[in-house]
């Protein structure tokens, strides 16, 4: 409950808090004084002096920022500004007595009073330092960081993390004899010998190197030594080159995300969709994942009236209603745990909420997973769309946003071909519903994600290679996570039925030159014929099944213009409500028998792929009904 409420305090709430510890410090300390003086013996002679230090130190510890300074930044200089605060005080004070009469409190009596405002304002700082850590070490247990070196860097680097809510200094490594089994700021210095069991006694999070003066070859050897134990081993420079040299420093750091997009990034320019969905009803599919994660933040932002989390996966519904629920105490959410794949679980949740938009984030994208499961690609991606786009139009739900892919534009893998069928079948849908706006917003692949390449190369460069390439020319369309969403809550107000809405991602980028920059990026050289002597090699494996050289976003080259610049809409073929009735029923009589030539010619009859083309013959009407009934 603490944690909660020290969690949900705002700045100015904070401020509050310090300037009302400060003024009862002031009372009590005037009482400590006129109880030790022997020049008075009533106490209601207080009540002359209180209004006016009362006054005077508020302005004084307002003026100083006093109650604005955070509890761990509180230093020498605060510690300073206390003491001049505490001398206004005891002026303030002997002024008061001076005017009063000589009868009252004299200037020792003030004296005491502003050494004791000090003593009681400084150390209830402190005291409430120890309260907060320690309430919020309960709480959020800090990751455990080992340091490897403990020379100056390392040194500094553990007194940093003295004041750090999320990490903790467990001890240090060193080969340096005469160091070992002292303890340094309050940590044991090991020896190297001991590292991997006190890593898993421990269970340690995080190695650390804080050796900048060793050379590359040195921190190689050591990385590879650490390489496998189950934590994450990072170099760290020092602290004078960061000041000094920072360019080199920032040419070795991490590469952002941003830097391989080959295009600048567009997020400043998609304006912002609070107004929008605040005070809506929303419901997000596949909450869990990296799309749906990342769209329950933002629309948590925006303060909807209700969102509901729809995800199958018992573990990532609970990481992400966690989440949220810490980040956004007043939001009013709902867990569902269950697939799209169920109308009754469906129809329940839409009606019970009374839902007005949904975001279908929910899909099984891993191309050779799918590949190799291709029922259960076809059940989730497919039929499950079609159940909660069916029920979401008997719902009478405003809005219908799918998220779709850049590997649905004339696919060559299963997961791709379950993508266009699933757009399809909103297409079909839009065509038919009164209420319901149903529209898809289709980007390539989205940096970060899981299960993209990026958290792979990241942890191919971490164990020294070699980083797996499948072509060297090999392409992609690549965006942030927060452009996709921004563009996915965007489109949602630009529908107007059956649209195909895809971002201007510029030119793709090359897969292989990403690798080169990401292992340059983290210090390394490439090793291959022209450096041989590199430290990590480039490695090519070939394309795997169901995978394309380039990715394409348009179907057709029909473009329309939206009331964004760099957002496009696609004029693409749709099937008739027959064929679309027709394909539903193939596929559910694939996988209840599990066909699988029937699975794949019924993608292959219906999805437009490089080798085939898909026309759509005008055919009459027929019921609802029938589209949806089990074959």
């Amino acid at each position: 409950m603490l944690f909660k409420v020290l969690s949900n305090l705002t700045h100015f709430q904070k401020a509050c808090v310090l300037l009302s510890v400060d003024l009862t410090a002031i009372v009590l300390a005037l009482c400590l004084a006129f109880s030790n003086t022997a020049e008075s013996t009533q106490w209601m002679t207080v009540a002359w002096y209180l209004p006016a230090v009362l006054a005077a130190g508020a302005i004084a510890l307002h003026g100083f920022g006093l109650n604005r300074v955070k509890l761990n930044t509180f230093g020498i200089d605060e510690v300073a500004k206390v003491f001049i605060v505490a001398a206004a005080l005891s002026v303030t004070g002997f002024i008061v007595s001076e005017a009063i009469g000589p009868s009252h409190l004299g200037l020792s009596t003030m004296v005491e009073f502003g050494a004791l405002f000090a003593f009681l304002s400084v150390g209830s700082r402190f005291l409430m330092l120890r309260i907060v850590e320690r309430i919020y070490t309960t709480q959020m247990p800090r990751k455990q960081v080992l340091i490897y070196g403990a020379g100056q860097t390392g040194q500094q680097m553990a007194a940093a993390l003295q004041t750090d809510h999320e990490f903790k200094a467990f001890g240090f490594v060193d080969d340096d004899p005469n160091l070992q089994k002292l303890t340094i700021l309050g940590l044991k210095v090991h020896s190297p010998k001991r590292i991997a069991s006190i890593v898993r006694r421990n269970r340690i999070d995080r190695v650390v190197l804080a050796m900048p003066s060793a050379n590359q070859s040195v921190r190689l050897r050591i990385g590879k030594r650490l390489s496998g134990l189950e934590c994450e081993v990072l170099a760290m420079p020092s602290f004078a080159d960061i000041v000094l040299r920072g360019e080199e420093v920032t040419a070795a750091a991490p590469i952002q995300l941003d830097s391989l997009l080959g295009r600048d990034a567009v997020e400043s320019e998609l304006p912002q969709t609070e107004s929008t969905y605040r005070d809506h009803r929303i419901l997000v599919t596949g909450a869990g994942g990296s799309i749906g994660g990342e769209l329950c933040r933002q629309i948590a932002r925006c303060r909807p009236q209700n969102l509901v989390l729809v995800d199958h996966s018992e573990y990532a519904l609970y990481r992400i209603t966690n989440e949220l629920r810490q980040e956004y105490p007043g939001l009013r959410m709902t867990a569902v745990l269950g697939s799209i794949e169920h109308p009754e679980l469906m129809r329940e949740t839409l009606m019970k909420h009374q839902i007005e938009v949904v975001f279908h984030a929910a899909a099984y994208k891993h191309v050779n997973m799918v590949e190799t499961n291709a029922f259960e690609g076809v059940r989730n991606n497919v039929i499950g769309t079609r159940v909660l786009a069916e029920e979401a139009r008997l719902a009478r739900v405003d809005r219908f946003i799918l998220v779709s892919t850049d590997k649905a534009v004339r696919p060559q893998s299963t997961m791709g071909s379950t993508k266009r069928m699933a757009e399809l079948v909103i297409q079909d849908l839009a065509k038919r519903s009164e209420h319901t706006k149903f529209s898809m917003v289709r980007f390539g692949n989205v940096l970060g994600s899981s299960g993209s390449v990026i958290p792979l190369f990241q942890k191919q460069i971490r164990d020294l290679g070699p980083v797996t390439v499948t072509h060297p020319n090999v392409t992609r369309y690549f965006m942030t996570i927060d452009e996709a969403v921004r563009l996915v809550l965007l489109t949602g107000t630009f529908s107007r039925g059956g649209d195909v809405f895809v971002l201007h991602m510029g030119a793709p980028v090359s897969i292989y030159e990403m690798a080169r920059k990401m292992i340059e990026a983290a210090g390394h050289s490439v090793r291959d014929e022209a450096n041989p002597g590199g430290d990590i090699p480039i490695a090519f494996t070939g394309l795997q099944d169901g995978e394309k050289m380039h990715e394409e976003l348009l179907i057709g080259s029909d473009m329309l213009t939206t009331p964004h610049p760099k957002i496009m809409r696609a004029q693409e073929k749709m099937l008739s409500e027959l064929q679309i009735a027709s394909a539903i029923q193939d596929l559910r009589r694939a996988i209840e028998t599990r066909d699988e030539s029937l699975l794949t010619s019924t993608l292959r009859c219906y999805v437009e792929t490089e080798e085939t083309e898909v026309v759509a013959t005008p055919l009459p009407k027929i019921p609802a009904l029938s589209v949806v009934g089990e074959s």
